[in-house]
């Protein structure tokens, strides 16, 4: 069924246990999770310094969990470590090399991916993207085209266009009923974004694509078309110059 042309915010969120199992997308039975803290937003430059994968169950429970602490080779910067809590010293002390670190999550991610298990990432460009050029960086074969991927950023987005307010992950988790109690630290993130991706699977059912690879092909076009839109909002107030381009690759850059 094609997604609304409306917004639908207002639809009651029920709680899990009252939903028919028909509701429940059968590829949201079980849902790999991902997130990487790092020394900053340039996804060629920067370096992770902690990563989290993870598997959730249909009721949001967390059945399995990996974290990594990586001393990424250079200094963090003062504001990363105000983020996510990561000094230069902690990682130097207490992280395993880089390029092992790197190679460990590609491989995680690889086999959920292989086995068609589809990741949640919030802002999914900025994540693949980052660990696609680490990889390069360290001589890791990177995940060049990595799917099935479900970005509940690009989601809400698309199902709830009109709502006002920012759309970082701690307002969207608390918008959908998601706790967060532990912002900006990997794992907290990576489970809060497979969660919030469970509450718009429910809240949005009768409109979901049946298989989770048309639902990763339709979030193609909606970052695109997204990333237009925001690019003529920037524009017409100045906040960037009429001949520049959010870029709008998805999931990865």
């Amino acid at each position: 069924m094609s997604e609304p042309t409306h917004t639908v915010s207002g639809m009651s969120h029920r709680h899990p246990d009252q939903l028919a199992l028909w509701d429940v997308p059968e590829w949201l039975q079980v849902v790999g999770v991902f997130d990487l803290e790092t020394t900053g937003i340039d996804v060629t430059a920067d370096r992770i310094v902690t990563a989290h994968v993870g598997l959730l169950d249909a009721e949001g429970r967390v059945i399995r969990a990996r974290d990594w602490l990586a001393d990424p080779g250079v200094e963090i910067p003062d504001g990363a470590s105000a983020i996510h809590g990561i000094s230069t010293a902690h990682a130097r002390l207490h992280g395993r090399p880089a390029r092992e670190v790197v190679d460990e999550v590609v491989t995680a991610l690889r086999a959920l991916l292989d086995a068609g298990i589809p990741v949640v990432a919030y802002n999914a460009p900025f994540d693949f993207s980052m660990l696609k050029y680490e990889a390069l960086r360290h001589g890791v074969p990177p995940i060049e085209s990595p799917s099935p991927v479900i970005d509940p950023l690009v989601v809400d987005k698309a199902y709830d266009r009109w709502r006002r307010g920012k759309r970082t992950l701690e307002v969207v988790a608390a918008h959908y009923a998601v706790r967060l109690d532990a912002a900006h630290e990997a794992s907290a993130d990576a489970v809060a974004a497979g969660r919030v991706a469970q509450a718009l699977a429910e809240r949005f059912a009768p409109w979901l694509p049946t298989t989770v690879h048309e639902l990763h092909t339709r979030q193609i076009g909606w970052a695109r078309a997204q990333a237009e839109s925001l690019t003529e909002y920037f524009i017409r107030v100045g906040r960037i110059d009429p001949d520049d381009r959010l870029d709008g690759r998805w999931p990865i850059r």
